[in-house]
């Protein structure tokens, strides 16, 4: 564990996985603004029915104007994910290289099996939160929930766009992604941090380099 985080926070700082992340920011944000411009409204009224059971009217208005900022981020958060997952293929090739030179590319991600696995774990991840959000106000536990539902996030994506350029034995595969979420839940955590929320998908997808071409075990 401890050299996998070493080597994935060495590579977070690098010039090229830092343009990577800047390149993926404005093309997230721009998409969430868009979303967020076409369906707020929609979005508004879902949640002011959803809230409508709170017995005073100042507490609605106050839960609804924070699950909106929440969902907000939350959409944001998803879709740097996605399009991380989208654009990660150059990126990790060239870490790969630099660091396990012996190691091969034996295949590609497929745009539509990526898309879908985003896709997927993005909608399971906002299902789950737009119905189980007020468990992330529980102190201490709230916390560890939103991580755990971060890492569904990032998980199942992450482990295909990695997986699919360097392993191709299915049973290799299942044994070096082996406590994997709790790899996943790591990167999450940078979502917590102001403005380092964006490198959370990224330091997933490097984290899972390592953890699947090196032999450190977690």
């Amino acid at each position: 564990m401890t050299q996998i985080l070493g080597k994935s926070f060495k590579d977070m700082l690098s010039s090229t996985v830092l343009l990577f992340v800047l390149k993926v920011t404005l093309i997230a944000l721009a998409i969430t603004m868009a979303l967020l411009w076409l369906l707020g409204g929609s979005l508004k009224g879902f949640i002011s029915s959803y809230l409508s059971w709170l017995p005073w009217e100042w507490l609605q208005t106050t839960g609804a104007s924070v699950a909106s900022i929440a969902i907000a981020y939350m959409v944001f958060i998803m879709m740097i994910s996605m399009v991380t997952s989208f654009m990660a293929e150059p990126l990790l090739i060239t870490l790969a290289q630099k660091h396990y030179p012996d190691v091969k590319v034996v295949g590609t991600p497929h745009i539509s099996t990526s898309l879908m696995l985003s896709l997927k774990s993005a909608l399971i991840f906002f299902a789950i939160f737009m119905f189980t959000f007020p468990v992330m106000f529980i102190p201490l536990v709230g916390a560890v929930y939103m991580l755990w539902l971060w890492s569904i996030l990032l998980k199942k994506p992450t482990i295909y766009d990695v997986s699919s350029l360097f392993i191709e034995d299915k049973k290799e595969l299942k044994a070096k992604t082996k406590k994997s979420t709790i790899l996943a839940m790591i990167a999450a955590g940078f979502n917590y941090i102001p403005l380092l929320n964006i490198f959370a998908a990224v330091f997933a997808q490097i984290l899972f380099l390592h953890k699947i071409l090196g032999n450190e075990e977690v």
